[in-house]
């Protein structure tokens, strides 16, 4: 089986690091014109662009704003002209202590929630709009393992906002198959990356391996493959599934 995006456009936020490159990367191998989202690494970002190539262009939009997660799309969609798939990957995990005073825990909770919940229903409802009139597309939302178990007492926000990310995308998928629309989650444990590396600093690598069925902790280009295989139309009639790749730490 060999896997051909080549008529592909997508669409992945947080494209410049972490997983969201990897599946740039990877998605671009499989022949897709890939539209790389980024916040604040724009450098990073257009070397990303110009490395995979296939017509790969850079967008900025700080998802923790609802006008520029709009234009986001909008943007995209000037210049590619359609999108066929659109990778929700982009977000954030803040760490809050229960103890903090109420205004600190709830400035921590709300843009937790604008970045990884709003900005992903967002962004899926203009996919959305745009596949029903254009013969269908996929949306395939990265969750997290802490969506089924729980997380830590500091990252309450995170693991609240990832499981309305599955809640989301099982009724997407259960409202709009008969339009062609699919929407798949990937939930991911943890996973090697920039945006881990407080948890890490914080818990120790003993701890987090502690956790884990495996040797070594998972990569982001472990996380790819499964992305591109989905964006692929293989799966289709996997509609509403989550895929978990978390080293074996968590089943359900």
């Amino acid at each position: 089986m060999r896997i051909d995006l080549s008529d592909q456009k997508i669409l992945v936020t947080g494209a410049s690091r972490g997983i969201g490159q990897a599946i740039a990367r990877q998605l671009a191998e499989a022949g897709a014109q890939v539209a790389v989202h980024f916040n604040r690494n724009a450098d990073t970002a257009q070397h990303v662009a110009d490395d995979i190539r296939h017509g790969a262009l850079t967008f900025q939009a700080d998802l923790s704003k609802p006008v520029e997660v709009v234009q986001l799309f909008d943007n995209v969609l000037a210049r590619f002209g359609s999108i066929d798939c659109l990778v929700n990957n982009a977000g954030i995990a803040l760490g809050t202590s229960i103890d903090s005073d109420d205004i600190a825990f709830t400035d921590s909770w709300s843009k937790t929630m604008l970045v990884n919940l709003h900005a992903t229903g967002l962004l899926c409802k203009k996919a959305i709009n745009h596949f029903t009139t254009n013969g269908g597309g996929r949306i395939i939302n990265i969750a997290s393992r802490a969506a089924f178990r729980g997380d830590t007492g500091d990252y309450l926000a995170y693991a609240a906002s990832k499981g309305g990310v599955v809640s989301l995308t099982r009724s997407i998928a259960r409202a709009f198959g008969k339009e062609g629309i699919k929407a798949f989650t990937v939930a991911p444990g943890f996973t090697r990356t920039d945006m881990a590396e407080d948890f890490i600093q914080k818990y120790g690598e003993t701890y987090v391996k502690s956790d884990i069925a495996l040797t070594t902790l998972t990569q982001p280009e472990d996380i790819a493959p499964t992305v591109a295989f989905l964006a692929s139309g293989y799966a289709d009639h996997a509609t509403g599934t989550t895929i978990d790749i978390n080293a074996g730490s968590y089943m359900h």
